[in-house]
């Protein structure tokens, strides 16, 4: 008998793109399990197509704890986590295949493909690893916002592919990485205190650029031309707008809630 597999969703508000994300795992999954942030869209509904493991948790600020919660719903010895603007291909289910019964590794890092305004970003650094498939009682997530995998045993590579499709417009990424910052910046905060002035500096006025200039240059995101320009910069921004609200959270009488 094959390992069973759960794929842990986590949704909130994401009526519009859900249904592609669980359509590709439909029929190939065990297990569909769905923790939702308390979504006030249609999103539960379109989720309840596929599966009745839909649990509502008010997001607490960690997507570690959503992403532990989600596995331990779970029956099935193998987890793979995913967001609702990801989507599983058939390639990649067919290399699962290869390791499904006899896996050698505790978890495996695979690639995530990355589309960003509908362009492919498979020349430059965004066409990377990411860890999200694993054994479920080998490993958990920590990490409030950038979360990371842990696992009790090796760790592996599984050469295929996820598909991910996060920004359909500027406006999007404005508004998810709006949120991403703000609670970056308070989880910062949270774990360091209050830092020397030197460091937030650097932080604001170097780093940004710094981090722009790795993409582009020194990982070659050139290679995706404009779209690879236009990214690039847009993460510098991510890390000053992530620090200034850790610098506003360092000032008297800020709010910290």
């Amino acid at each position: 008998m094959k390992k069973s597999l759960a794929v842990v969703l986590l949704t909130r508000n994401e009526a519009q793109r859900i249904e592609t994300c669980l359509e590709s795992v439909a029929g190939w999954a065990n297990e569909i399990i769905i923790v939702d942030g308390n979504s006030t869209d249609t999103t539960r509904d379109i989720c309840q197509k596929y599966t009745h493991k839909i649990f509502v948790r008010p997001f607490g600020g960690s997507f570690s704890e959503d992403r532990n919660f989600g596995a331990a719903q779970a029956t099935s010895e193998w987890i793979l986590q995913l967001d609702a603007d990801e989507m599983v291909p058939h390639s990649f289910k067919q290399k699962f295949e290869t390791i499904r019964n006899n896996p050698t590794h505790a978890a495996y890092k695979t690639r995530r493909k990355n589309f960003f305004l509908g362009h492919c970003m498979n020349q430059g650094p965004w066409y990377h690893y990411i860890q999200v498939l694993y054994l479920k009682d080998k490993a958990r997530f920590y990490g409030d916002v950038h979360e990371r995998l842990e696992c009790g045993g090796s760790l592996g590579i599984l050469e295929a592919e996820i598909e991910h499709h996060p920004f359909q417009s500027i406006e999007q990424w404005v508004t998810r990485q709006n949120r991403y910052t703000t609670l970056a910046a308070k989880e910062i905060f949270e774990t360091k205190g209050v830092l020397p002035r030197k460091m937030i500096r650097r932080q604001l006025l170097y780093k940004p650029f710094k981090m722009s200039w790795k993409l582009y240059v020194t990982k070659k995101g050139y290679r995706d031309g404009f779209h690879g320009l236009l990214f690039s910069l847009l993460y510098g921004f991510e890390h000053f707008l992530k620090w200034v609200k850790y610098w506003e959270l360092t000032q008297p009488g800020s709010n910290h809630d």
